[in-house]
């Protein structure tokens, strides 16, 4: 009679073991598949954000002539953009931007200028007035666009991209002050952006030309 109490005991013991065995490993299965699902949704997310990734290339504009300037024209050249006003502390640096377009513009770069009076009403000219002083003063030759906002709620559709990382890809920024530089690859997606006290011939942007 003992005997056969113990063989019961044993037989019982050795469900459950199953059971609890056949418990776990339903659950370990349940574990992974979670895991996959999570998985496929960050990669899902991923790349959704890198598919908005716009890219300057997308973008047509009016120059200081009236003319529409397609930013399509520009692929396969490294391209500065660069907001200037007539009126600042800064205006030099007209002279040394038109110093690197000569030197790089039979290299595949090119610099597009905006005047904007965002800051101080430094760029109050009209865009006739604008044209004559760039070439009266600094004989300007690389291509300037028709003056725009380059901050707040009247930004123009370039600089959005330029200062929205969920359009540019790159990162969020703000323009400071007037000269301040965009660096666009030669697929015309945004890589650096420059303060506007550094001048355009510094090295760190001569070496990116040049990369």
């Amino acid at each position: 009679m003992r005997s056969l109490l113990f063989l019961c005991y044993l037989y019982k013991k050795n469900k459950i073991m199953k059971l609890a065995t056949l418990t776990c490993c339903v659950a370990f299965l349940f574990s992974c598949q979670n895991k996959a699902q999570i998985a496929t949704t960050s990669t899902t997310n991923y790349k959704t954000v890198t598919m908005t990734k716009q890219s300057i290339h997308l973008f047509k504009v009016t120059d200081l002539s009236g003319n529409v300037f397609d930013f399509a024209s520009l692929k396969g050249k490294k391209v500065m953009v660069v907001n200037t006003a007539s009126k600042c502390g800064l205006t030099p640096q007209y002279k040394d931007l038109e110093t690197l377009y000569k030197t790089y513009k039979d290299k595949s770069f090119v610099i597009v200028g905006f005047p904007a009076n965002n800051f101080a009403s430094q760029e109050p000219g009209t865009n006739e007035e604008i044209a004559q002083f760039c070439q009266l003063n600094y004989g300007v030759s690389f291509p300037m666009m028709a003056k725009v906002s380059v901050k707040g709620s009247d930004m123009c559709e370039v600089y959005q991209f330029l200062t929205q990382q969920s359009k540019n890809g790159l990162q969020d920024s703000e323009v400071e002050w007037n000269f301040q530089k965009y660096l666009l690859n030669e697929n015309g997606e945004l890589v650096k952006v420059i303060s506007p006290r550094t001048l355009p011939t510094d090295a760190e942007i001569v070496n990116w030309i040049k990369g």
